[in-house]
């Protein structure tokens, strides 16, 4: 029998990761949502995979559009987290974007930019599993927005 879903919450919560924003452009119109199930997968082809639940919009206008791109947040973007984190309806009114190699928005200011070409999708429970192939990159020199045990936290070196 599987552990309840407080139990599985709080296991997962120690588990510190960096914050991304995950973003598309289907049918001429942005989505984006703050995701933390994000991870490299490969170096010989160079694939990343991000876990979407499947009841969110930009769940299907990912699928829709075959592409999407990944923003790491840096220290300071606590804020842009928080709002691709929330309901909000425009998500992108009054945010810096840059246009990424396959022309998908990305977030001005984030230490990694990727765009990625949808490879295969898995299933995972209530969520898919999106593996993207990386078609370009840009890095900036900063700190990563880090989240642990419920909140943003720093790195101290």
């Amino acid at each position: 029998m599987p552990i309840d879903d407080a139990l599985f919450k709080l296991a997962m919560s120690h588990f510190a990761s960096g914050v991304t924003v995950v973003t598309t452009e289907h049918e001429g119109k942005p989505y984006g949502m703050t995701v933390a199930a994000f991870s490299s997968l490969s170096l010989h082809p160079p694939l990343v995979l991000i876990c979407i639940e499947k009841t969110v919009k930009t769940h299907d206008a990912i699928a829709g559009a075959g592409k999407f791109g990944v923003s790491i947040l840096n220290s300071k973007q606590a804020d842009v987290s928080n709002r691709f984190a929330s309901r909000a309806e425009d998500k992108f009114a009054g945010m810096e974007i840059v246009k990424g190699e396959l022309d998908l928005p990305l977030i001005a200011g984030a230490i990694t930019r990727l765009s990625c070409r949808v490879s295969s999708k898995l299933e995972g429970g209530d969520h898919t599993i999106f593996v993207g192939e990386i078609v370009g990159a840009t890095t900036e020199e900063g700190e990563p927005l880090v989240y642990y045990r419920g909140g943003y936290r720093e790195i101290r070196f």
